[in-house]
């Protein structure tokens, strides 16, 4: 008997600067673009060059949760620094995103 080992494809996005109103739109899309491909079955999200989140940054963020829950996908945060953490926790959204400390963490959870 063969058994066949199948790895779902994983998608990194790392955004960096600031996710704010002037280019949340463009990083929702990116989001969108990444989570609609057949071929992947999971989104990371490096957040460890972002050096600001404001509402819209989080709404992107939580609009492409919702999406890739309707498409059973995996959509993950990684490498959060404490300022960005912070809003996160004040806006009890720590507890609907999964978050992981760094990539590595993601990847050896996925092995």
């Amino acid at each position: 008997m063969q058994s066949l080992l199948v790895r779902p494809q994983t998608v990194t996005i790392c955004p960096q600067g600031y996710l704010n109103a002037a280019n949340a739109s463009e990083f929702q899309n990116q989001l969108i673009n990444a989570v609609t491909c057949e071929q992947n079955a999971a989104l990371l999200v490096d957040m460890s060059r972002v050096e600001s989140l404001d509402s819209a940054g989080l709404m992107a963020l939580v609009a492409t949760l919702r999406l890739a829950q309707k498409l059973s996908k995996r959509f993950t945060l990684c490498s959060v620094s404490a300022p960005i953490r912070i809003v996160f926790e004040l806006t009890q959204l720590d507890r609907v995103f999964e978050i992981f400390e760094n990539a590595a963490a993601f990847e050896s959870k996925n092995a």
